[in-house]
């Protein structure tokens, strides 16, 4: 653990949240415009069926990979979940994302992904300060494709289900052994106060301007929770 830090200080210099030109809004509109470009690909989205059933989605823009001697990644991005309603999406928390290991490791500088939260097991993981998938959430690559079939074992009981894009190419990816926390440095720029995840997710608080685009990209393709 101790190089893993040290190779995200070295690659990341250290910086505690967005600093210089990624600012919070700037991120925000960066995982609106990866999602839309996920899902207006015709033959390369998440299936549209799994989208309706979950819970929340997790965005990270732009995941970053350090591999010296040893390999570390990580991200920083929104977790959004369904409006108690069911209609509509609520107000985004920030995330950080953060791996490390060779086998976890797939050979590009930067990466984009995406999860989805399927039951409210995995949003009470999402809801905690800090959590490992593959050890403490259910967690297995999903398909790709708008009308993909997706009942297979591994869909129906995985409680997260994970998605990457680099270099163009979209697919699903095992991150099993990634860290998801709360970023409470970003949920205060955001919001006026350090609210961790739990409130941010369920207390229906009124999300930040710059999340807009954001939640129209949301509503525009899953307007709805469906059973």
């Amino acid at each position: 653990m101790r190089y893993i830090t040290l190779t995200l200080a070295l690659a990341l210099g250290c910086a505690p949240a967005f600093s210089g030109d990624t600012k919070v809004a700037d991120r925000l509109g960066d995982a609106a415009d990866f999602f839309s470009e996920i899902m207006s690909a015709p033959d390369k989205a998440v299936p549209q069926d799994l989208l309706n059933k979950a819970q929340c989605i997790v965005l990270v823009p732009d995941w970053k990979k350090a591999a010296f001697i040893f390999g570390a990644k990580y991200g920083l991005g929104f977790a959004v979940c369904r409006a108690a309603s069911g209609m509509g999406w609520g107000p985004p928390g920030a995330v950080r994302v953060e791996g490390g290991s060779a086998g976890f490791q797939i050979g590009v500088s930067s990466t984009d992904v995406l999860l989805l939260v399927m039951n409210a097991r995995g949003m009470k993981r999402l809801t905690t300060s800090k959590f490992t998938l593959g050890a403490e959430a259910a967690a297995a690559a999903g398909p790709v494709g708008r009308n993909a079939t997706a009942e297979t074992d591994a869909m129906m009981t995985a409680e997260i289900l994970s998605w990457s894009r680099s270099r163009g190419l979209f697919g699903g990816v095992s991150l099993d052994g990634a860290t998801l926390r709360n970023d409470l440095d970003v949920n205060k720029e955001m919001y006026g106060q350090p609210w961790d995840n739990k409130h941010v997710l369920t207390s229906g608080a009124k999300p930040p301007a710059a999340a807009a685009k954001l939640l129209a990209i949301l509503s525009k393709y899953s307007p709805r929770k469906t059973n």
